[in-house]
C-alpha cells in the first residue's frame, strides 16, 4: 500500500499502487505498536507495583546478571524464537522487529524516567497507564498482521501441536512468573491486575486496529 496517496507519480499500474498502500500502513502501525509496547513496559517497571509475568522474568534476569532490562527483553526474545524451530512456526517481519525494537525502547524510556516514584497514587497512575498503553500497543502491532511476537508465537506453536491455547498460555505464564520471581523479579498487585485486565482491554484494541488481509 502507498503511504503517499496523491504523491509522486510512479510507473506502477493503479492496481499495483493500491496493493502497495496497505503494506506501508502495516509497517507504520507495527512500528508505532512496538514503540508504545516498549514504553508501556517501562511505565509498569517504574511503578514498582508488579509487572506482567514475562517482565517478572526479564526483571529477575536483569537484576541477577546486571544486564539492562531492555537487552534482557531482546535476548529472551531471541531464545524464545529459537524454540519456534521444532514447532515449525515461521516468523514474520513483525517478529524480528519485535525482538529488535521493544527492548531498546524500554531501555530508552527507563533512562528518561526516575528509578522510582514517591506516592502510591502516582505509582498506581503509572501502572494503569502502562497497562492501558500495553493493550493499545498489542492491538496495533498484532493488528498489523506482520507476524506475532516471539512469546505469542511460542504459545500458538504449541497450540498447533495439539495443546489448547488455555493450557499453553497458562503453563508458559506460570513458568516464567515463578522463574522470574525466584531470580528477584517484582510480583505484586500489578502482576495480578495485568493478568486479569489485559485480555478485556486488548480485545477492543484488536477490533479497532486489525487491518484486513
Amino acid at each position: 500500500m502507498s503511504t503517499n496517496p496523491g504523491g509522486a507519480v510512479t510507473d506502477t499500474e493503479p492496481g499495483e499502487r493500491s496493493a502497495a498502500a496497505p503494506r506501508g500502513r502495516r509497517h507504520a502501525q507495527l512500528a508505532l505498536g512496538l514503540t508504545l509496547f516498549g514504553v508501556s513496559m517501562a511505565l509498569m517497571v517504574v511503578a514498582s507495583l508488579g509487572v506482567a509475568s514475562w517482565d517478572v522474568l526479564h526483571q529477575g534476569l536483569s537484576r541477577s546478571t546486571g544486564v539492562s532490562f531492555g537487552l534482557v527483553v531482546n535476548g529472551v526474545g531471541v531464545l524464545v524464537l529459537l524454540a519456534w524451530i521444532p514447532l515449525k512456526v515461521r516468523p514474520g517481519i513483525g517478529t524480528v522487529a519485535n525482538i529488535l525494537v521493544v527492548g531498546l525502547v524500554a531501555d530508552a524510556t527507563l533512562s528518561l524516567l526516575p528509578e522510582s516514584f514517591d506516592g502510591l497514587a502516582v505509582r498506581i497512575a503509572l501502572l494503569v497507564a502502562g497497562l492501558v498503553l500495553n493493550a493499545v500497543a498489542t492491538g496495533l502491532y498484532v493488528g498489523a498482521g506482520l507476524g506475532p511476537g516471539p512469546r505469542d508465537g511460542l504459545m500458538t506453536g504449541l497450540a498447533r501441536r495439539g495443546i489448547s491455547i488455555r493450557v499453553a498460555r497458562t503453563g508458559i505464564e506460570v513458568t516464567v512468573l515463578v522463574a522470574g520471581w525466584l531470580l528477584g523479579g517484582t510480583v505484586g498487585v500489578g502482576t495480578v491486575l495485568f493478568a486479569a485486565a489485559i485480555g478485556p482491554l486488548t480485545q477492543p484494541a484488536l477490533k479497532r486496529f486489525t487491518l484486513a488481509p
